[in-house]
């Protein structure tokens, strides 16, 4: 006869558990232990903390377990963390049944932003000894991240600007309008007597820092596209490995493009693991003439996805700047009908960076074709800026068959790792504020990530790792 399993709640113990019995061999509480004990956390740059009379404090191995084993299980507040300490069995398992509470972790991480950006490139050095990190091919891509903060809260320049000139024209349903959308239940509630000081305190600061948008809780954010509208974020900068699919570089900014970022990140690889790959490639949004020109001073083997900025496919038309011709010797562009558009002076570009040089067609007023080829009064205008024959090199160098092919895959390699970080750890949202601790906070998924990956391999057997 087979009875029911129950639970025994009077059940008692000849010898007291084991705690090595509560866990499997392959949890991941016995990972994040093994990573963990073989780092050298002072030489990270972790705080220490002296033993003085009273109690003793927590060491850093522990509370950066229970940081690492949180964010392992998507578990990030503070409040959460310390309820794992009592709860999860894997964590009870990790702290040796010690419970640090959420003011002690938050001091932690306070203290330790800086060494958790150092923390991941632990990781990756790890997968490097290991011989898990390939050389051939990487991939860099940047993704936004919202920010912690509301948006509506925010400062609009264009908005405050026509707040204040309605306040000094005195109009009463203007006033009734701040009013009731400041604080719509609190019918008793006035404009504040300083509000307008306010405004003009927030439109300087917008005016200091040269943007549109400003959040007062968190300067650092930055208003951009996200989704189908616009939101304030940061945005999140990874180098992933095409052969293990382990980031090797990352880092957080408040960039609203990514323009500026190219060599950077590809110096960032070769601080983390020693050398960047063979090509490293990125999509449109990297496009920089001045960054292409900058890899190929520091010899980086770089490609970006320039074909669609630089010569559209839908683009069909006959006078398409991409299909003018530069002849160096002669200093001219050749337009597609063979008629030479020569050199007419200097300007700076829309930025105010660089001068760009100036080509334009003198023989408009004779060409059957003018009104398909431009618009303008002076005739057909083409610009060139310093690095411009940096740019023609790397349009050349995607035409071979191979790099077209590490080109196609980009999105294979990294887009997958950013779906993974905001599907699977569900990170959509930072929780801290400032650029610092955004940085910080960036790592250390960065860093869950790749343990998760390496995880995987340590369970089957293909990387070594003990205490």
């Amino acid at each position: 006869m087979s009875y029911e399993i129950k639970a025994d709640y009077n059940q008692s113990f000849v010898l007291p558990p084991n705690l090595e019995d509560w866990l499997p061999a392959d949890h991941p509480a016995r990972f994040i232990r093994y990573f963990v004990e073989q780092l050298d956390l002072t030489e990270l740059g972790f705080c220490e903390h002296a033993c003085r009379d009273g109690r003793s404090p927590y060491s850093n191995d522990l509370k950066l377990k229970i940081w690492l084993y949180g964010y392992f299980h998507k578990i990030r507040s503070l409040r959460g963390l310390e309820s794992a300490c009592y709860n999860h069995i894997g964590m009870i398992w990790l702290t040796g049944m010690n419970h640090p509470d959420h003011s002690t972790l938050g001091n932690f991480w306070n203290e330790n932003k800086k060494a958790m950006v150092k923390l991941f490139k632990e990781s990756t050095r790890l997968a490097r000894k290991a011989g898990l990190v390939g050389l051939v091919l990487h991939a860099l891509d940047g993704t936004k991240i919202k920010a912690d903060v509301c948006d509506s809260k925010g400062f609009r320049l264009k908005d405050i600007e026509k707040t204040l000139e309605e306040l000094d024209k005195g109009v009463d349903e203007v006033v009734e309008m701040i009013e009731s959308s400041i604080q719509a239940e609190e019918t008793s509630y006035h404009l504040p007597d300083d509000y307008k000081e306010r405004l003009e305190h927030s439109l300087q600061e917008l005016k200091n820092i040269n943007r549109k948008h400003l959040h007062p809780v968190d300067k650092d954010a930055r208003m951009t596209k996200y989704n189908k509208g616009n939101s304030f974020c940061f945005n999140g900068q990874a180098v992933v490995d095409d052969k293990s699919g382990l980031i090797v570089a990352q880092d957080a900014v408040n960039d609203e493009a990514d323009n500026d970022l190219l060599v950077p990140m590809v110096k960032k690889v070769k601080e983390t693991i020693g050398e960047a790959a063979d090509e490293t490639v990125a999509d449109a949004g990297y496009y920089s003439p001045k960054q292409l020109q900058e890899a190929e001073e520091k010899e980086l083997d770089i490609l970006v996805n320039i074909n669609e900025r630089i010569a559209p496919k839908k683009n069909k038309k006959k006078f398409h700047k991409s299909n003018f011709t530069y002849n160096e010797e002669k200093d001219v562009f050749i337009c597609p009908l063979g008629k030479e558009l020569c050199f007419e002076g200097t300007r700076k570009e829309k930025h105010g960076k660089y001068l760009e040089r100036i080509y334009r067609c003198k023989f408009f007023k004779d060409c059957d074709q003018v009104k398909d080829c431009s618009k303008e009064k002076g005739g057909r205008k083409i610009t060139m800026g310093p690095h411009y024959q940096a740019l023609l090199r790397q349009l050349k160098k995607q035409q071979i068959p191979q790099k077209k092919k590490e080109l196609y895959k980009r999105k294979s390699i990294v887009e997958k790792v950013f779906g993974f970080i905001k599907v699977i750890l569900g990170f959509r949202r930072f929780t801290v504020r400032g650029l610092e601790k955004v940085k910080a906070q960036w790592a250390l998924i960065c860093t869950t990530y790749n343990l998760r990956k390496l995880y995987k391999l340590w369970t089957e057997g293909k990387l070594e790792l003990r205490v």
